[in-house]
């Protein structure tokens, strides 16, 4: 039955309707054109008879190192062959130029690598190629929007990785919808998939990421593809950050750090010392935080700026952390130590544009809006963490040890963390504190709870 689907969410409806009834988004109904031609072609990967478990043969299913650190690392060690990886991110962010140079490093690995350009000629990725320093005879370019020449494109050469740059560009001559379409988006999406899993070549796609920092067409993409990573940074910093979302061969929320050169993208292998390069040291309202970013952790600043004569309604302004999230702490903070802070403005930065979603920020958090406000620096060479409840109380966080390692690597001397961690040893570098008022009294020498 044809028709519309909601091109943010993938809500299917009978009749077009101004607002997603599902995710509430205006005007992102369009006519579903995809229909079933898909499914009528037989395009299923793989054998269709039932096999033992134990019979699985998984020797083609070894990583492929591509040589950059950090790339490899958000994929949970390398490429596996025949999977299907999508990449988003801001226009200008550097996707193209990551894959660029993914897809050199790639090719002879053990094959040629297909680099599918529809929206830049052979001539301009063979500039930007010459800008990276980039010879190899092994990575073919093709300036080609057509699927079906693409696909045809890779069986002719007989490539073991294919790069489309962008999905958005790329259609099916079998649909009458124009490219990057919600049917097109789907259609394109899932012949790639076919073609993963059957013939095992791994397939990077790019993805536009929408003003609302959103993939680009529907969000039944992301359920489609294997691996979906983000690539996030600001214009005004040299350094770029690629997450990881979904991942069904590594961890997910892994993150990866590269610095922008003129000569591309380099990894940045100690982001802690990357991140605190520019912190001043002590001063109110900047605090230290050991996050844990995927599988290792990170030294983070947070920065906090409490001020502003009272009024009925003040702000609440975070970047890098939940604004939600901040606003229950802030309602934490003035009932457990009787602040006066609902009129106030209230401002919280990490810097370095990272985002966290650490439980463990929390104490950090508040320990620097209380700096703030009493005009008192916490220790320079003192770490934060932990996660603070509704009444106050600081709970244990998970990789207490490995927060405390890379913070005493990084030369900080003294943690106020949660007390009852596991299996810590007692330390004299260290003060567990079990409620918000004996964490601030540790850093701020403040009052006790009201």
């Amino acid at each position: 039955m044809k028709g519309f689907r909601c091109t943010e969410c993938g809500h299917r409806a009978s009749k077009w309707l101004g607002r997603c009834p599902e995710c509430q988004s205006w005007n992102s109904l369009l006519p579903d054109e995809t229909g079933t031609a898909m499914v009528a072609r037989g395009l299923g990967a793989g054998s269709s008879e039932p096999v033992p478990f134990d019979e699985i043969d998984t020797s083609q299913a070894s990583r492929v190192r591509t040589g950059i650190s950090e790339f490899d690392r958000v994929l949970g060690g390398g490429v596996v062959p025949g999977s299907l990886v999508l990449i988003g991110g801001d226009p200008g962010i550097g996707k193209s130029t990551l894959l660029l140079q993914v897809a050199a490093r790639m090719a002879g690995k053990p094959g040629r690598v297909l680099y599918v350009s529809g929206e830049e000629s052979q001539s301009q990725v063979r500039l930007r190629g010459d800008r990276l320093d980039i010879h190899s005879a092994g990575l073919l370019l093709l300036p080609e929007t057509s699927l079906q020449k693409i696909l045809e494109s890779v069986e002719r050469t007989q490539a073991s990785c294919l790069v489309v740059d962008s999905i958005q560009t790329t259609y099916s001559e079998t649909l009458p919808s124009a490219p990057g379409s919600l049917a097109q988006v789907r259609e394109t999406a899932a012949r790639l998939l076919f073609l993963a899993k059957s013939s095992g070549v791994a397939v990077f796609v790019i993805g536009h990421v929408t003003k609302e920092g959103t993939l680009a067409g529907p969000r039944a993409l992301e359920h489609i593809v294997d691996t979906v990573l983000y690539f996030e940074g600001e214009r005004h910093h040299d350094h770029r950050i690629l997450r990881t979302t979904k991942n069904r061969f590594g961890p997910t929320n892994e993150l990866g750090v590269f610095r922008m050169t003129a000569a591309g993208l380099e990894p940045v292998p100690d982001a802690s010392r990357l991140f605190l390069g520019e912190r001043k040291g002590r001063s109110p309202g900047s605090v230290v935080l050991p996050t844990i970013e995927g599988t290792r952790p990170i030294l983070v600043e947070v920065q906090a700026l409490a001020g502003g004569e009272a009024r009925s309604q003040g702000r609440r302004v975070a970047q890098g952390f939940d604004p939600g999230r901040l606003a229950l702490l802030v309602a934490v903070l003035e009932r457990e130590t009787g602040m006066l802070l609902s009129g106030r403005d209230i401002y919280v930065n990490v810097a370095g544009g990272v985002q966290i979603q650490d439980p463990a920020s929390d104490l950090a958090v508040l320990s620097a809006l209380a700096s703030s406000l009493r005009g008192v620096a916490v220790p320079a060479s003192h770490v934060v963490f932990g996660e603070v409840g509704l009444t106050g109380e600081v709970r244990p966080v998970a990789r207490a040890r490995e927060r405390l390692a890379e913070a005493g690597r990084l030369g900080f001397r003294h943690a106020v963390m949660p007390a009852g961690g596991r299996a810590l040893e007692p330390d004299p570098a260290r003060t567990e504190v079990s409620d918000l008022g004996e964490a601030l009294q540790a850093l701020l020498g403040a009052p006790e709870p009201r």
